[in-house]
């Protein structure tokens, strides 16, 4: 499986970017799908995780900010970013589990105050 993330960029505090993830595949059976990031010398955090069923769950530093979603038709995660802080700055990617765990190559986020 591979996942395509995009939508990262430059955007100032306060605001939004809404990132998304492709997978070549179905992923209507993918137990788990995610978003980490990670910012320099710091280890890779979760930051948002849905499952199959649309079950979801955030980091503490996210909730009531981002909000995560999937679109089994179009085989897509999406991060709805919001109130974005120059915390939130650090290269995201998108995870799936089906078995194995897959990763998507990375899109930076970058958030200026």
């Amino acid at each position: 499986v591979q996942l395509q993330a995009s939508g990262g960029g430059l955007v100032q505090a306060g605001g939004s970017l809404r990132l998304s993830c492709v997978a070549s595949r179905s992923i209507f059976s993918f137990n788990y799908m995610a978003w980490y990031r990670q910012a320099p010398g710091i280890q890779r955090e979760l930051v948002a995780r849905i499952t199959s069923g649309g079950t979801t769950n955030y980091g503490d530093s996210v909730k009531g900010r981002f909000t995560i979603s999937r679109d089994n038709a179009k085989n897509a995660l999406y991060l709805q970013m919001n109130s974005l802080k120059p915390e939130d700055t650090a290269v995201y990617y998108c995870n799936a589990e089906h078995y194995s765990t897959y990763w998507g190559q990375g899109t930076l986020v970058t958030v200026s105050s």
